[in-house]
């Protein structure tokens, strides 16, 4: 039966991840909204759900670490796995838009996640400064968007032609494709939370890997075909927005319905929560050297999750290589990545890509 929730799981997500993107991708030009702020809006809200129906479903049933395990660990994979992913399969372009606005809300986003933790716990009252902060973000993108409205229907007429896209017809691929995306992530998530018991692995571990890439999966399967179709601006936006719902709505609505607020443990607030912000920080690097994201930079990007998931399971098991794992990262690996960076970006400032 578990083989067979896995099998369906896969086919419910790639059958979504199909009808939202094309539904979606039409809304935006019928709507006059850019593709990529559909990518940071609709399609990001309905690949976050499954992170937010189990955050709340964890709190509920007190298993709070998994909650925030959750949280965290699908912003990582979404930015190292399933850009690193899309990127390897085509170079992503990454908008100006992005790099100068929404990219600097995901750090901020994420510091903010921070210092609301630094008391142990995510209370109501701090829930409540997380929704306030994306009802705003929200809405300065919808009127930022407006500003595109005639590059839009220049695009819209190219693709489409004269005669728009039904939006009722649109809006129903995107609701159905949405719903086949939930049902899909949590057969799978069901299913790798009951090997992952059996096994005896921690709940945090669960949430910040197996739980993690299954409530992504949705993010992984749109984005890929987004790309595989030529929408990279969804592919990119929604990855981004995806990231900064997971904080603001997914963590921001679970600490409102957690009566207790969320707990926040010692050991995330000491690595878990830095390598989200790490993660965070690291696009604006790389999205800044020529607005894109290179087959490279994708490579980059896919070692680096690989390295943080062995991390976490050498931890867990309190495996004798983890120290000299640690050391090699902490020595060699992450500060050949920073002068890498480095190195690029100054290129990138003294060759300057067009936005």
């Amino acid at each position: 039966m578990t083989v067979l929730s896995l099998l369906a799981g896969i086919a419910l997500l790639i059958g979504g991840a199909e009808l939202l993107v094309r539904g979606a991708s039409r809304l935006a030009v019928s709507w006059g909204i850019s593709p990529l702020v559909v990518g940071l809006t609709v399609v990001a809200f309905g690949t976050s759900s499954p992170e937010l129906a189990i955050s709340i479903g964890s709190v509920i049933g007190g298993e709070t670490d998994l909650a925030v395990g959750n949280v965290i660990g699908s912003n990582v994979a979404n930015v190292l796995l399933i850009l690193g992913l899309a990127a390897i399969v085509a170079p992503l372009i990454v908008r100006s838009q992005l790099v100068r606005f929404d990219v600097p809300v995901m750090i901020g986003a994420s510091l903010l996640v921070l210092l609301l933790s630094l008391d142990g716990a995510i209370g109501r009252l701090d829930g409540g400064v997380l929704v306030a902060a994306l009802v705003t973000y929200v809405v300065v993108l919808i009127r930022r968007s407006r500003r595109e409205a005639p590059e839009v229907l220049d695009q819209f007429k190219q693709e489409y032609g004269a005669t728009p896209p039904s939006p009722v017809r649109n809006t129903g691929l995107v609701l159905a494709g949405l719903a086949l995306l939930v049902i899909g992530s949590n057969l799978l998530v069901d299913s790798a939370v009951a090997v992952a018991e059996r096994v005896g692995v921690s709940e945090l571990v669960i949430g910040l890997t197996l739980v993690a890439v299954g409530t992504s999966l949705p993010e992984i399967a749109t984005s890929l075909l987004a790309v595989a179709r030529g929408a990279r601006d969804i592919a990119v936006g929604a990855v981004v927005g995806s990231n900064i719902l997971n904080i603001l709505a997914v963590l921001g609505i679970t600490a409102l319905a957690a009566p207790r607020g969320v707990a926040v443990a010692r050991g995330v607030l000491d690595f878990d929560l830095p390598v989200m912000i790490a993660v965070a920080v690291a696009c604006l690097p790389i999205f800044f050297t020529g607005h894109q994201i290179t087959r490279s930079e994708g490579a980059l990007f896919l070692g680096y999750y690989i390295a943080f998931t062995a991390y976490l399971l050498l931890r867990a098991t309190e495996h004798d290589t983890l120290e000299p794992f640690s050391a090699t990262m902490i020595r060699f690996v992450v500060p050949l990545t920073v002068v890498t960076l480095v190195a690029a970006v100054i290129r990138a400032g003294r060759n300057p890509a067009q936005p």
